[in-house]
């Protein structure tokens, strides 16, 4: 295919039915400052290496859509920041035919993993219904895409910046199964509880693909959000990140900010006003889910 184009390490993993777990580049250049978006995804791929599989971080270089990265395009896209634009599907077709990079987000990850013949992807937590969507109809793209496309999305949950109630209603109406791993309530990134309920809870990575494998084989299109919670250790205190939330939201508005742009800045915002602690539990939940997504893949091929 003339625009994708997938890594010689990816391509004979997939050949040789290895587990692989696709990753996101988006946080790379929006959602962590230079160098540590860099160490970050770097330190992601190798916890999924450790844990069994091959990462295939995506990212549109050059116009062509990528599934795994080598080192010095990773460090393109975190030099260059939000210079790099944050592409989700519609922004792909202008990003490609113009030769330009762009940053994936959860739903063109997903398309390039789908291209790829890759399953499971892990990323750090999914887009959303927004605060104020009744008025805004700011909602994410990727709960468009957890419909339509046949990716397992293992996360904490979705950006506690977000309306969670609402995002779980829209994923009730596409029909898209959100499962619990180990937990019962649906975790809101920073902390583990939210206040809400996943769909069922399973307890092991063999029982996650036994699902994933009955779903795909039903024929019954659409992801599966597998809802990984952050380690307890690493989680913020569910008071504050809402005062925190709340205030970075009122400086959004004051300054105008908008669609793609909202949630890079509030989450710019909440690290400032969260003195950095914010910043180090979006690390340990995305390493956390890479582990889980790597472990889910291994299972994934036993059951084929």
């Amino acid at each position: 295919m003339t625009h994708f184009h997938v890594s010689k390490e990816v391509y004979e993993a997939m050949q040789e039915q290895q587990a692989v777990v696709a990753l996101e580049s988006t946080i790379i250049s929006h959602g962590m400052p230079y160098p540590q978006n860099v160490e970050t995804a770097l330190l992601v791929e190798r916890t999924v290496r450790e844990a069994g599989a091959i990462p295939a971080t995506c990212a549109i270089i050059h116009g062509q859509l990528k599934a795994g990265l080598s080192e010095e395009e990773i460090e393109l896209l975190g030099v260059m920041g939000q210079k790099i634009p944050k592409a989700s599907r519609r922004d792909i077709p202008y990003l490609v035919s113009q030769g330009q990079h762009g940053a994936t987000t959860v739903a063109s990850t997903m398309i390039i993993a789908h291209l790829a013949g890759i399953k499971i992807f892990a990323t750090g937590g999914i887009g959303g219904v927004h605060r104020g969507a009744n008025s805004t109809m700011d909602i994410s793209a990727d709960l468009q895409e957890l419909a339509r496309t046949p990716v397992a999305v293992v996360s904490a949950g979705a950006k506690s910046i977000l309306d969670i109630g609402l995002t779980l209603e829209y994923l009730e109406t596409m029909g898209v199964p959100v499962v619990g791993f180990q937990t019962d309530e649906f975790p809101a990134f920073y902390t583990r509880k939210s206040g809400f309920g996943v769909d069922c809870r399973l307890e092991t990575p063999k029982q996650i693909a036994k699902l994933l494998k009955a779903k795909w084989e039903l024929n019954l299109q659409g992801a599966v959000l597998i809802a990984n919670p952050v380690p307890e250790a690493h989680q913020m205190d569910a008071a504050q990140i809402e005062k925190t939330i709340e205030a970075a939201i009122v400086e959004a508005d004051k300054e105008g900010i908008k669609g793609k742009a909202i949630t890079p800045y509030l989450l710019a915002k909440i690290e400032k006003l969260s003195g950095g602690k914010s910043l180090e539990t979006n690390i340990q939940l995305v390493l956390n889910n890479a582990r889980l997504g790597a472990e889910i893949a291994k299972a994934m091929n036993n059951e084929q």
